[in-house]
């Protein structure tokens, strides 16, 4: 790759909320998500979600979550009773182009989504190379796993939560190649949940 093309190149970019413990459920299994309902809603949280879309363009999202948020935000968006930062990503999330990632779907469950079925590294590679605007892995572990397995992320956008599970799965495991990142942004709210934006250094 020229220096000109990876000037050029999309920035990818992706969120998710960890335990202090570095893991994203708890010990109940994939769905085990009660530890980290109490801090979904504060205004740190509300906060980084402005923050993970507003330069973005695409979200990619993985099965589960594209299923789930499908059952959750079309009807944030048309609230007027809800929070702005919650109806401004909810409509943003309706209207952006998406990709969904599954090897079950046969039909998008989305208005513009496309369905892909291929390796992540494949996928967001070309992705970057192509359009404007950021692309933004939408709180789907597995999708940021394999990119961070390839050093294809620029950004990361985590909430740390003061709860240690001793249980459920973790974005960071052995394994992983080295790399440096830059804190570029770091907040902590009434609960004591930290709101943390890392860029990669290359």
């Amino acid at each position: 790759m020229t220096d000109s093309t990876a000037r050029a190149a999309r920035t990818v970019t992706a969120n998710l909320v960890l335990s202090l413990d570095g893991r994203y459920n708890g010990p109940g299994g994939a769905a085990d998500f009660g530890a980290f309902v109490p801090y979904a809603t504060t205004e740190v949280a509300r906060d980084q979600l402005t923050r993970i879309w507003e330069n973005a363009t695409t979200a990619v999202l993985g099965r589960v979550n594209a299923e789930g948020f499908l059952g959750f935000w079309p009807s944030v968006a048309d609230s007027e009773e809800a929070d702005p930062r919650d109806r401004g990503y909810a409509k943003w999330l309706v209207h952006t182009e998406k990709v969904v990632f599954s090897t079950t779907l046969t039909e998008a469950p989305w208005e513009r989504t496309r369905l892909v079925n291929a390796p992540a590294a494949d996928v967001i590679a070309d992705l970057r190379s192509t359009g404007e605007g950021e692309i933004l892995v939408n709180s789907s572990a597995s999708v940021i796993k394999a990119l961070l397995s390839a050093d294809l992320l620029d950004r990361l956008y985590l909430i740390v939560i003061p709860e240690v599970l001793g249980g459920g799965q973790r974005l960071f495991e052995d394994g992983l190649p080295d790399s440096r990142w830059k804190l570029t942004h770091h907040e902590v709210g009434e609960l004591g949940e930290t709101a943390l934006v890392y860029d990669r250094v290359r």
